[in-house]
């Protein structure tokens, strides 16, 4: 994982397309608008860094920790992530489909109409987050986890499942229960989704 923020180098200027950027610091700074794809961040830290309507596509963060960053209407499709760390962090209306992340952590941070439909998500961890009209339709999920996180409207649509636990989530699921195979709930949650399995099923339920 990147370095102490003390150990970087501060990055000065804008960000271009197809760079390098190793073992630099962003602090306090603004990319919105930017159109940087292809790049690719190596053992970088973020720190309270903006991405508004940015164009990220194809680019690679890898060894990376990200503190209080925003994305709002950015392009992140196609990227990939590797050893990162987002910590109290927002992303609002953000494209990742067909995204790689591995071995990422998502801790206490904000999520919001973030679309990672088509990805492949492995050993990621959702901690204590809220995820709010979240696609994952068409992923595929290996080991990802949900504890403390809620899920309010998120769409699971012909999603792949394997070893996903959904253990201590607060469930609102809308679309792809059928895709909920290969999940790991608690018998709390069972009883919450066992209206709207019904319902998918088309099962009546009379007392």
């Amino acid at each position: 994982m990147a370095g102490e923020a003390g150990e970087l180098t501060p990055h000065e200027g804008d960000l271009e397309p197809d760079e390098e950027y190793d073992g630099l610091l962003f602090a306090g700074v603004s990319f919105d608008g930017s159109a940087a794809g292809n790049c690719h961040f190596l053992e970088c830290s973020f720190v309270n860094t903006s991405f508004g309507d940015a164009r990220l596509r194809k680019s690679r963060f890898t060894d990376t920790a990200m503190r209080d960053t925003r994305f709002v209407s950015s392009d992140l499709a196609e990227t990939g992530w590797l050893d990162v760390t987002l910590t109290g962090c927002a992303l609002a209306g953000v494209q990742v489909f067909s995204g790689s992340l591995r071995r990422v952590r998502f801790r206490d941070c904000k999520l919001d109409s973030v679309n990672f439909r088509g990805g492949t998500l492995t050993e990621v961890t959702f901690e204590n987050c809220v995820l709010r009209d979240v696609e994952f339709g068409g992923a595929t999920l290996r080991q990802v986890s949900f504890g403390g996180s809620t899920l309010d409207g998120a769409d699971f649509t012909k999603a792949t499942c394997t070893k996903v636990d959904l253990r201590g989530a607060e469930l609102g699921i809308r679309a792809g229960y059928e895709s909920l195979r290969g999940t790991t709930i608690d018998s709390v949650q069972l009883v919450t989704l066992a209206p709207l399995l019904a319902n998918h099923l088309g099962m009546t339920v009379k007392d």
